[in-house]
């Protein structure tokens, strides 16, 4: 099994310094190569390709082993202050653009493409969120305005909570009621606030007691017990694992680095996790294109379509009706945080995790798989060119 990952790795790695030499988001360039190897016959690379596209061995992979360590990352480098001065931007996206994005699609769907009610549900929740693995790794390439990437990586973050609890709320919902709707605001409320204060305690403790310690290695250490250790405690718990981790990382960041970190520390720390996401990310993108290749999408393309259609459609309503609350945020601004709301491997990992027994599920990852493909080969590839004709620096 550690073979199959270190020539994954080695092709990841070839395909992104390709990329970077091509000046393209090596994103885009590692679906490609992914698609291109699930769907021709490469000598050597069918038990490869077997173990990779395993609904476990994806799902594992990436909620339990990359996504800790990719949100950690970004949360470990958020600045503190930036973020208090675009809360409200990012509150109004994360939570109120999100919730409107799960509404439009799961409406649009269920009476346009007359999805079941609660396969609908389950797809706008999909579909909720912008996955950070995909929009940090191309925002950050792009060199953008500091606070609208500020405003970006902090939805994307956030966000990403609120979307993972609609979706298991969604998945247990066969029927709307006002009981029902009660019970899953008070589930939501529980598992939101639940993630919060894990990753708000271990988040401080693990401050302090860097703060009785100078020693890079073992505060590196420390760093991966926290993100690894909150996300399982609060999932133990039944609580956002995600939410978790992005809280704790926002901490030990900001607070931790002031009260404990020296500058060496601080310095090897972020070096580190640069490493381990980069590797994530590119092992992430191959992935879901190695993933993408096994799903039959054939007898399905016009409910295929349509819903890249709502999904897009859903996006720009959500950011906009957001964003009117926030007069701060250049006009320019909101079709590039609209086209950049990239969909990834959480999506992915997410509807993986669904029973097969579920009578809507063929046809979920159809829609689902399409939809982050679309995303990352063309809103991924063409973003750059959008900020361009719209003059943003």
């Amino acid at each position: 099994m550690i073979a199959y990952w270190i020539i994954l790795l080695t092709i990841a790695v070839g395909v992104v310094f390709i990329a970077e030499k091509m000046k393209q988001p090596y994103p885009t360039f590692l679906v490609v190569i992914g698609l291109i190897i699930g769907l021709i016959p490469i000598p050597g690379l069918g038990e490869i390709k077997s173990y990779a596209v395993n609904d476990t061995v994806f799902q594992t992979s990436v909620i339990f082993i990359f996504l800790s360590a990719l949100l950690g990352d970004a949360a470990l480098k958020l600045p503190l202050a930036e973020l208090k001065k675009n809360k409200k931007s990012t509150s109004l996206l994360a939570i109120l653009g999100t919730f409107l994005t799960f509404l439009v699609v799961a409406i649009l769907t269920y009476f346009l493409l007359h999805l079941s009610l609660q396969e609908a549900l389950i797809f706008g929740a999909l579909m909720a969120a912008t996955d950070p693995v995909s929009v940090l790794s191309i925002f950050k390439s792009m060199g953008l305005n500091k606070r609208l990437s500020i405003v970006v990586e902090g939805e994307s973050l956030a966000n990403d909570g609120v979307a993972v609890v609609l979706f298991q709320i969604a998945v247990m919902t066969t029927v709307l009621s006002l009981t029902g709707t009660l019970d899953a605001l008070l589930e939501f409320l529980k598992v939101v606030s639940g993630g919060v204060l894990i990753g708000g305690v271990f988040g401080f403790i693990a401050s302090r007691i860097t703060s009785k310690i100078d020693h890079y290695l073992v505060e590196t250490g420390l760093s991966m017990v926290l993100f690894y250790g909150t996300f399982q405690l609060a999932e133990h718990f039944d609580v956002s694992g995600v939410i978790s981790v992005v809280v704790g990382g926002v901490i030990l960041g900001n607070y931790g680095r002031n009260v404990g970190m020296s500058d060496l520390t601080h310095e090897k720390v972020n070096s580190f996790w640069e490493t381990i996401a980069f590797l994530s990310n590119a092992l992430i993108f191959l992935l879901v294109g190695l993933e993408v290749s096994r799903i039959n999408f054939l007898d399905k393309g016009w409910l295929i379509v349509i819903s890249i259609l709502i999904v897009i459609l859903a996006r720009f309503i959500a950011v906009y009706m957001s964003l009117s609350f926030d007069k701060s945020i250049p006009t320019l601004w909101k079709p590039i945080i609209a086209w950049g709301g990239l969909k990834g491997s959480l999506s992915i990992a997410l509807i993986l995790g669904v029973t097969p027994e579920f009578a809507g599920r063929d046809l979920l990852l159809a829609m689902t798989f399409s939809n982050v493909v679309f995303s990352l080969l063309i809103q991924g590839t063409t973003l750059k060119k959008l900020v361009s004709v719209l003059g943003i620096k």
